[in-house]
């Protein structure tokens, strides 16, 4: 071999090692490459994961179907809703569903609170197939079946589909209220508009159908959506139009009011239905069911309620059931049963029919008429002063001194409405009394409340407890609605920057819908 090629191959053999396979003498030796740890795995409380920004990605790539509730430990509604997540969890675990729950503490993972535009808490989001970048938002009931039924409408279908004769006959025995799309194609794009309302509407059941033999034996001959229930006539019917095709908006609102009994009694399962019925006139019959004098006078009622269909929802209250946050709402007390109330939920104005108006069919219908009509002007609420109003470090305000202290050019007046059955509202109280005793020396700020089940201003309708709202001193009648954290300390900075907080953060949406208690579906968030 040549002498001068023998320190060159040497040279080669050392770098790279014989036939490539490992150092040469003398030779680095080569480090072997990196293990990496491996992916946190997210941990779980009561059967939710518990989410951070290190390992939402993660879970969203293993589940396809992830139900995140971002929340604060401070948020009374939070506190309320988690052990029916919990329980919603544990529901669809037993059924080895797809869908998962999961939670984001807000304030603790500020990133994902920004990314996701979390303004409010509770604050819930759908994400599907690992999209992060456009989760739906989470609209359906806040107790622990509700959730279930929302995700299991989502992850596998929304309506039966109906072969033959005993298929349907057997989806109708099972619930008092069922609706079955007849459609001749099953491709046609109304079918996706009736099966997307068919998500959300979690209180119905949702049947589907090609099948002629089905068309023929319900005496169809056309795109027909059919209501199916156990009470009043039995069945209403909704032809799809051929030219304009099925509108979500229209048949919705045909469903929510046909799946409504004529007359509906008040309690606590029935009211959530009577406020989403988005039907804005209500006619309330406060009788006592324990009289057979007042439970006769239901026939007439019930008499009189067909024509008002879909335009006045006819309503019994049982005073002598726990129902005294409706009668205090409408200024009645028990005796005074029985007797009848009509309202409009949108504007809380309210009407009554003559003293001593009889409750028969006839006088029914011409009080509607009548007050439909604006034949009747409304009643207003209104408490007496009492006398030591200003002697407590709360002031308590009524119908009768709300514009002299509210409108008082030379003080910073802060309010606080609400409802003595209302828990939010017991839940903040004491917050409220310490931010009155720490501003009592001061000349120019007054803390005062307002009970608005009894006292009604025209000017400041409260559509939900506790409403803030803040009335900085001078002229031009300003008022500020409050939408801060319910604790002293933001209470202050707000007070102490004139009437804004020093930075915008997520806070609950404030209180309970009435004339509901609190817990009752109507109630959303820390709205609910």
């Amino acid at each position: 071999m040549d002498g001068q090629l023998l320190p060159v191959l040497l040279l080669l053999l050392g770098a790279s090692g014989l036939w490539g396979q490992g150092p040469g003498p003398g030779g680095p030796l080569e480090e072997p490459p990196e293990e990496q740890p491996p992916e946190e795995q997210p941990p779980e409380e009561d059967g939710v994961l518990v989410l951070s920004r290190q390992t939402l990605g993660q879970a969203l790539q293993e589940h396809p179907a992830l139900l995140v509730e971002f929340y604060a430990p401070w948020c009374g509604h939070c506190r309320a809703l988690a052990p029916e997540y919990s329980k919603a969890a544990a529901l669809l675990a037993a059924e080895s569903a797809r869908a998962r729950l999961a939670k984001v503490d807000g304030p603790a993972e500020p990133e994902l609170a920004e990314e996701f535009a979390v303004t409010e808490y509770p604050t819930l989001k759908f994400f599907r197939d690992g999209n992060r970048t456009h989760p739906e938002e989470y609209t359906g009931p806040r107790e622990a079946e509700g959730i279930a039924e929302w995700l299991r409408r989502r992850v596998g279908p929304s309506a039966r589909q109906l072969e033959h004769e005993e298929d349907a006959r057997a989806l109708m025995d099972a619930r008092d209220v069922v609706v079955v799309g007849f459609f001749q194609d099953l491709q046609d794009r109304d079918v996706a508009t009736f099966l997307g309302l068919a998500q959300d509407a979690l209180d119905m059941t949702f049947g589907l159908t090609d099948r002629p033999q089905l068309f023929q034996k319900f005496g169809l001959t056309k795109d027909t959506v059919v209501l199916f229930k156990k009470f009043d006539e039995g069945r209403a019917d909704f032809p799809v139009d051929k030219e304009l095709g099925l509108d979500q908006g229209d048949l919705s609102r045909f469903l929510l009011t046909h799946s409504m009994r004529l007359v509906t009694e008040y309690n606590s399962e029935t009211s959530s239905k009577i406020f989403a019925a988005r039907i804005l006139n209500h006619l309330l019959l406060f009788i006592n069911q324990t009289l057979d004098a007042h439970r006769e006078l239901l026939a007439g009622f019930r008499e009189a309620a067909p024509p008002f269909r879909g335009q006045v929802l006819f309503v019994v209250v049982d005073v002598s059931a726990d129902n005294d946050h409706v009668l205090q709402y409408f200024g009645l007390e028990a005796r005074e049963a029985p007797t009848l109330r009509f309202i409009n939920v949108e504007t809380t104005k309210k009407y009554a029919p003559e003293p001593g108006a009889l409750v028969t069919a006839a006088a029914v219908t011409d009080f509607c008429r009548v007050v439909l009509g604006g034949g009747v002007k409304p009643y207003r609420l209104s408490q007496e002063v009492p006398p030591d109003w200003d002697q407590r470090p709360v002031k308590t305000l009524v119908g009768k001194n709300f514009e002299q202290v509210a409108f008082d050019e030379t003080k910073n007046v802060f309010i606080k409405f609400y409802a003595p059955w209302c828990t939010h509202c017991k839940e903040m109280a004491p917050a409220w009394e310490e931010l009155a005793e720490k501003y009592r020396d001061h000349e120019d700020i007054v803390i005062a409340e307002l009970d608005a089940t009894a006292n009604e201003l025209e000017a400041f309708p409260v559509h939900g407890f506790p409403t803030l709202k803040y009335f900085p001193a001078g002229p031009g009648r300003k008022v500020i609605d409050y939408k801060g954290a319910r604790d002293l300390e933001t209470f202050s900075k707000f007070l102490d920057s004139g009437g804004e907080l020093p930075t915008e953060e997520p806070v609950e949406v404030p209180g309970a819908a009435f004339p509901e208690k609190p817990g009752n579906a109507t109630e959303p968030r820390d709205e609910l």
